[in-house]
């Protein structure tokens, strides 16, 4: 797995890609210190993963992400993230982020948040989930929810919530790929929520789901 390391901290990418390299089947391939550099790095090499930080010199994060999928939609972006970011959640995902982890995760989160991305999936620190939904219930109290939802439904908002692709959803409920897409574009109808991760954030908000 071809993994791209884009952060302005040269000792922060150099420890990442020591503890990612010792991980079997992974390997850091490239490196890029901003936006700008990362921009130059995906239109030579078809990299698997690239885990982007947020605020960088010359072109952060966000614009970078936005840019570099118009290049590659299919790029799997998992940000790399502080506390304290968490006004940038939404610009990321707006931007085409799959995953979000924390700087200061262990190797084992890591491993399966790249893995999680990797196969279509979604990933979210809890400890960073926690941290926005505790912002947002000073924001405003939770909301009733004023609907219910089928069984399936239920079980396929459990496992979008744990993260795991519409294959792999299909594959452990013995249905297709293509009912679990239609589930999922009804779930996102029915919350009025424009993504997974505003769906992830509503479920735990309203506590449909706990993490």
């Amino acid at each position: 797995m071809k993994i791209l390391l884009v952060d302005d901290h040269t000792l922060f990418r150099n420890g990442l890609k020591m503890l990612i390299d010792t991980i079997p089947g992974f390997q850091v391939t490239g490196e890029a210190a901003n936006g700008k550099e990362f921009l130059e790095q995906i239109q030579k090499v078809n990299y698997d993963i690239v885990m982007l930080d947020i605020e960088m010199p010359e072109m952060n994060g966000i614009e970078a992400a936005k840019k570099a999928i118009r290049i590659n939609p299919k790029l799997k972006i998992i940000t790399l993230t502080m506390y304290g970011e968490d006004e940038y959640f939404d610009q990321m995902i707006q931007a085409g982020a799959k995953g979000f982890l924390l700087k200061n995760s262990d190797l084992q989160e890591v491993k399966t948040a790249i893995e999680v991305v990797f196969q279509g999936g979604t990933y979210y620190s809890q400890e960073l989930m926690q941290s926005i939904l505790k912002n947002l219930k000073q924001v405003k109290e939770s909301k009733v929810v004023e609907f219910e939802f089928s069984e399936r439904e239920s079980e396929i908002l459990h496992m979008i919530c744990q993260g795991y692709s519409n294959q792999v959803i299909g594959e452990k409920l013995f249905i297709s790929k293509r009912t679990v897409e239609k589930h999922r574009a009804n779930l996102l109808l029915k919350t009025n929520c424009k993504n997974t991760a505003e769906l992830v954030i509503y479920a735990v908000k309203n506590q449909i789901v706990n993490l």
